[in-house]
């Protein structure tokens, strides 16, 4: 009997704390639902090699055509577009010599996208 008290206090202590953490993060959020931090890239990476020539062009200061790379990315978040530019940047499918830091906001601002504050292409 003891045990099943004991139980009983544990789960009603562990329902408060998520009720309390809860309430928090809505308040943090206007009432609405906060954001997670860890981004993800919902298209295949592999695609975003046609941001080559894109990229390429912003580096030697001519104005690339947008299409078909910035299409690609324009309707994500801007921390899932910046996931999906760093990782097609690390597996090295745009094929160029890159300032990531640089070139990713580059890229980014063109596609009418920002880099999130803090974000690091790692």
């Amino acid at each position: 009997m003891a045990a099943s008290v004991k139980m009983a206090g544990v789960a009603c202590v562990l329902v408060v704390g998520v009720l309390w953490l809860s309430a928090g993060q809505s308040a943090a959020c206007d009432g609405h639902p906060c954001p997670t931090p860890a981004g993800k890239c919902p298209i295949n990476t592999v695609k975003l090699g046609v941001c080559a020539d894109v990229l390429d062009g912003l580096i030697h200061a001519s104005t690339p055509p947008k299409e078909p790379c910035c299409p690609l990315i324009a309707g994500l978040a801007d921390l899932d577009a910046a996931v999906c530019v760093c990782l097609a940047i690390n597996a090295n499918l745009l094929g160029l010599n890159l300032d990531v830091p640089v070139d990713l906001s580059l890229l980014l601002n063109y596609c009418g996208c920002k880099l999130p504050a803090g974000f690091k292409c790692a």
